[in-house]
């Protein structure tokens, strides 16, 4: 069973991904901002982090880059997850701080899954 990590500030946000990526058998563990985050993403080494970029404490860049400065954490696949759609942001993030994938929220359970699968097969494709 592949374990996504999903650090978010809202509590609502992690149950409704944890509902969606359960469903298709995936583990699905929560971390309540970008500390507790980068903590869970150490101690754990998901398979995959959805990360969101405005968190109050630690904001989603700055989990981003310390987890590619760590050679035990630099290899999980990160993907974006943020309310923050603005195209420019999208083309930064993919390009420049080169993040696996980026989910606008709203998003639907289908774009979620899908970007989901995408990355763990790229990921898979890599190894």
């Amino acid at each position: 069973m592949k374990r996504i990590l999903c650090i978010e500030d809202e509590p609502e946000m992690i149950d409704l991904i944890r509902l969606i990526l359960g469903r298709r058998g995936f583990e699905v563990l929560g971390a309540a901002g970008g500390t507790a985050g980068l903590k869970e993403v150490r101690e754990q080494l998901p398979d995959l982090v959805l990360l969101d970029l405005m968190m109050p404490d630690m904001d989603g860049w700055e989990v981003y880059q310390q987890m590619k400065a760590s050679d035990s954490t630099r290899s999980i696949p990160v993907i974006v997850v943020t309310a923050k759609a603005q195209s420019i942001d999208k083309v930064l993030g993919l390009h420049i701080a080169k993040v696996d994938d980026y989910i606008a929220k709203p998003f639907s359970p289908q774009d979620l899954l899908n970007s989901v699968e995408r990355v763990l097969s790229q990921k898979k494709a890599e190894l």
